[in-house]
């Protein structure tokens, strides 16, 4: 399997001189799943299609393995490529358009057949194989889809939101197959989504972009924990993070950070990164899950219980969101199924400081 090196890419759309991908650079290890997630118009699926050699490149260099393939035809790449939209040819058969590219290239007829067969295997599918397309689900059809990429035996597999015209059910399950299928084949992997539960589930290490630019790459469990900027913390976790702008001051000693009634103390862990701006702006940011009751908390710290007026409720089976009101600030928690409180209720929240975050306002980068 090959490795893929991404140096300084730029695309530049010649009408409007539209900047869609800016100096991005990326490398995804050999064998490695890389996740490139972000929302709609970020880039993502440009340079994806860059890779492939589906666009053209303003400036920088692509390689795939130790091969310069800027200039070289997406056919001649050794990459196989799986859309959003499975592109089955809906006059053949399941098999035929699995077999269709190894025909193009003229395999022999044993090793086309011994190739679908033992890809169909894979991914469960060898009693579909006579169906055309207008006979299968999407879930099925979408496998026929990655069966013709596996065929291939490619360097690198690109994936281009493969998931999104399914239904929720189908998503869960063939995020399942995917991983699945990568503890399989164990080969290169490049997959594009806008749908950060996707990312989080499938990456050995994700990429977050966002207007054009790579914001973070990391392990799922550090771009969740150790965020590397505002955006990045609040596309990233559902329900996304929520966000208090104040400012840190400081009281006897003690670092808090304030916004107007509301003030909570800041750890001590915190403070050798916080008291250069003591008596600033911050922005802090709290998940959900790091909001409790207070009548759950064997120990609550007084310095940092607010209230806060119930505004919605929403039952998720196991687990409820709070939509809660905090002074002027919208916010929500993430709570025990049991726990179902009333429209309007008045609620004492404890604020776990030891899992905040705390944000410039300026550059949005994070300072803690």
């Amino acid at each position: 399997m090959a490795h893929v090196s991404i140096q300084e890419v730029t695309k530049i759309y010649p009408h409007g001189n539209e900047l869609a991908v800016d100096k991005v650079s990326l490398d995804i290890e050999s064998k490695e799943f890389l996740v490139l997630v972000g929302p709609s118009g970020c880039g993502k699926s440009t340079t994806l299609r860059m890779v492939a050699g589906l666009e053209e490149i303003t400036s920088g260099k692509i390689y795939i393995g130790d091969r310069l393939v800027n200039d070289v035809p997406a056919k001649d790449r050794d990459i196989a490529m799986v859309f959003q939209t499975y592109a089955l040819y809906p006059h053949m058969t399941a098999f035929e358009n699995m077999a269709f590219g190894l025909t193009l290239r003229r395999y022999p007829k044993w090793e086309i057949t011994n190739r679908v067969k033992e890809a169909a295997e894979i991914l469960s599918i060898s009693k579909l194989l006579n169906r055309k397309p207008r006979e299968l689900s999407g879930g099925e059809r979408q496998r026929v889809a990655l069966g013709r990429a596996i065929v291939r035996k490619p360097a690198v597999f690109l994936f281009d939101e493969p998931l999104s015209n399914l239904d929720a059910k189908m998503r869960v399950q063939m995020r399942t197959e995917l991983n699945k299928l990568y503890n399989k084949l164990q080969s290169t992997m490049l997959y594009v989504t806008h749908d950060q539960t996707e990312a989080m589930t499938l990456g050995n290490r994700i990429a977050v972009m966002h207007q054009g630019v790579i914001q973070q790459v990391a392990d799922p469990a550090n771009i969740y924990t150790h965020p590397a900027n505002k955006f990045v913390a609040g596309f990233i976790g559902s329900p996304p993070m929520n966000f208090i702008n104040g400012r840190v001051i400081r009281r006897n000693g003690k670092f808090y950070f304030e916004e107007g009634a509301f003030r909570v103390k800041i750890v001590d862990e915190m403070v050798p990164k916080l008291a250069p701006y003591d008596g600033k702006q911050v922005t802090l940011g709290i998940r959900p899950e790091s909001i409790y009751d207070k009548l759950f908390v064997q120990y609550a710290p007084p310095e940092n219980t607010v209230t806060a007026t119930v505004d919605v409720v929403e039952p998720m089976g196991s687990e409820v969101y709070l939509h809660l009101l905090l002074g002027t600030h919208a916010v929500t928690a993430r709570v025990g199924g049991h726990e179902r409180p009333k429209v309007n209720q008045d609620m004492d929240l404890v604020f776990d400081m030891s899992k905040v975050h705390f944000f410039d306002p300026d550059s949005e980068a994070a300072i803690v």
